[in-house]
């Protein structure tokens, strides 16, 4: 099947700055707003049999622009989530930053067994993430369009992507609307057709000020995340 990964639009927890990872989260910001109707139009000629978004409020506004025009629903799948903060949750310190970012790092180097502070292992992710796109998969869909959250995004499909010349190292930035596009099932293995970093309406819709903790994952960076 096609799967298409895209990260959901800006909130006002990027633009502070603070790790916003528990139910329901804040919402978008204009510029988020904006960023999920441009990418409405973006997706327009994309075959799509469904969209999935996490329980997370800001991944329903995000693709409420492209379901309304497809008329379609949009389909909430448990385990979508951002990769919990835990004790990290809502703060958005240079310790607590650094103490999120390095342990998804932690995971990426390959110690799944190491737990986020207050919150999950990467094993325990990973299971949870995994089970959702099989529910995906067995939904029998020829293409599908999930909204979720940056380092879940890039935690998983590093991780379960074949490997590709083309691909990104998981730690480079995935801004507000960038779009992962995989094809393939869990048997034959996911292909990477596409990784578009920036928002896919164009590197306009991107705001450069914003904090954003969670849209980088380098522990040596200067960071992002959600």
């Amino acid at each position: 099947m096609r799967l298409l990964l895209m990260r959901h639009g800006q909130t006002h927890a990027n633009v502070s700055g603070e790790l916003d990872t528990a139910h329901p989260g804040v919402d978008l910001t204009d510029l988020g707003r904006a960023q999920a109707l441009a990418a409405s139009k973006v997706l327009a000629d994309e075959h799509l049999d469904a969209i999935y978004v996490s329980s997370r409020v800001r991944t329903h506004q995000t693709a409420a622009p492209t379901a309304e025009h497809r008329g379609l629903e949009l389909t909430h799948l448990d385990g979508l989530e951002e990769i919990s903060a835990g004790d990290f949750e809502m703060r958005s310190d240079h310790d607590a930053v650094a103490g999120y970012v390095g342990s998804v790092a932690t995971w990426l180097e390959g110690d799944l067994a190491h737990r986020m502070p207050g919150a999950e292992t990467g094993e325990e992710f990973l299971a949870r993430f995994d089970a959702a796109v099989r529910a995906i998969v067995d939904a029998g869909h020829d293409a599908a369009l999930v909204v979720s959250h940056g380092a879940a995004l890039r935690t998983w499909v590093s991780t379960r992507m074949e490997a590709h010349p083309d691909a990104p190292p998981a730690t480079q930035p995935l801004h507000n609307t960038a779009l992962i596009v995989l094809e393939g099932d869990f048997e034959a293995g996911w292909r990477m057709v596409s990784w578009q970093e920036h928002p896919v309406g164009g590197e306009l819709l991107e705001d450069p000020s914003a904090e954003d903790p969670t849209g980088d994952l380098d522990p040596d960076g200067d960071g992002e995340i959600g």
